[in-house]
């Protein structure tokens, strides 16, 4: 698993951990995705194949293996960003499950980086999703 691969496994974890695969989960994926680097170069048939393969391992080891395989493939600044992707995909429904607060507690907890960081992390989106506003 190279970096790239490693980064997509986990929005593509924190999207399938919960062992549902929505549109608007899917869209919110792709979306994240593409706006990075090096995503955004590749064509339909490469982020296919990507995605295949991740799926591939996902169905056969399950999330907290692909993730677990995929945290130490990143440098301490990009597994701030995947958890704030994870974090922020898992929101992508409007409803966060129990297993997916709890794949973004394991995940965080495998982390580099000091727990007060990833649960900041996690804090902030959570607030970015809170309606505040609702009466």
């Amino acid at each position: 698993m190279t970096p790239s691969e490693a980064f997509a496994a986990i929005a593509l974890a924190a999207v399938a951990c919960d062992g549902a695969l929505d549109r608007e989960e899917a869209h919110a994926l792709r979306q994240q995705l593409e706006k990075r680097t090096p995503y955004r170069g590749l064509s339909e048939v490469a982020m296919g194949q990507m995605f295949d393969g991740l799926l591939s391992r996902l169905r056969r080891d399950g999330w907290e293996d692909l993730v677990s395989e995929a945290i130490p493939l990143l440098t301490p600044p990009q597994q701030e960003t995947a958890l704030a992707m994870a974090a922020e995909l898992v929101h992508a429904d409007r409803v966060v499950s129990s297993t997916e607060q709890e794949m973004l507690t394991r995940m965080a907890s495998q982390l580099q980086l000091p727990a007060e960081r990833s649960q900041q992390i996690l804090e902030v989106i959570t607030w970015l999703h809170r309606d505040s506003l609702a009466s």
